[in-house]
């Protein structure tokens, strides 16, 4: 049987050549061999996205790639998806995350994996897609009373919206009942504190730890 480092690595292969079937194959390999399916996620199909985001910033790799590199991440996911809510089922929920990519941005690859990752962490997600109004952040919050409001923004001219999430919860009058957490790759720090967001997350490993710290 393959140890776990090679069945990582089978993992970030599949999704580096952009085959969903081999992704699902390893994923029940994984399952079989008793390796724990946020790892493989997260050290395998996580770390081959990145890579494919990095060749797609670089300009060797297109859209068309990226957009096939997360399908087969996807279906991957989708094998371990019962796994991962054997698991999170027996951790006790940490609260209510309502996350999307910000209106105007079609990238999801990142915003997909942290909603993942949250539900592994045992929050309840509610992922509203990919650019996603802002009123429709504040409508939801509202809805299920989440605890969390997450946007990724991957342009910078889509990031200034993030800005809107922050006025329009104080205009419904809930922004002092939920945490703002924003994301995405030209989002910094920076840009957290200026806008007056409460988190800011680098990556899902990120995500995941600032959440569980303020939510344990």
């Amino acid at each position: 049987m393959a140890t776990k480092e090679e069945i990582i690595q089978k993992g970030k292969a599949a999704i580096l050549d952009f085959d969903g079937d081999a992704a699902a194959e390893v994923a029940k390999e994984a399952i079989e061999a008793g390796v724990d399916p946020a790892e493989l996620i997260e050290e395998g199909f996580t770390a081959a996205m990145n890579e494919v985001g990095d060749q797609f910033e670089s300009g060797t790799l297109f859209l068309p790639h990226v957009i096939a590199a997360s399908e087969a991440m996807s279906a991957g996911v989708e094998v371990l998806t019962p796994e991962l809510e054997k698991k999170a089922s027996e951790s006790k929920a940490r609260g209510k995350v309502v996350i999307g990519t910000i209106e105007g941005d079609i990238h999801s690859i990142g915003k997909d994996i942290v909603a993942t990752m949250l539900k592994i962490a045992g929050f309840e997600v509610v992922d509203l897609g990919r650019d996603v109004p802002v009123k429709n952040y504040v409508d939801k919050a509202k809805e299920i009373d989440a605890q969390v409001v997450a946007s990724s923004a991957l342009m910078t001219t889509t990031m200034i919206t993030q800005t809107q999430i922050e006025e329009q919860l104080k205009e419904a009058g809930i922004r002092d009942k939920v945490k703002t957490m924003v994301g995405g790759a030209p989002v910094t720090q920076d840009w957290a504190n200026k806008i007056g967001a409460d988190i800011y997350a680098e990556n899902s490993g990120d995500a995941v730890a600032k959440l569980k710290s303020l939510f344990p």
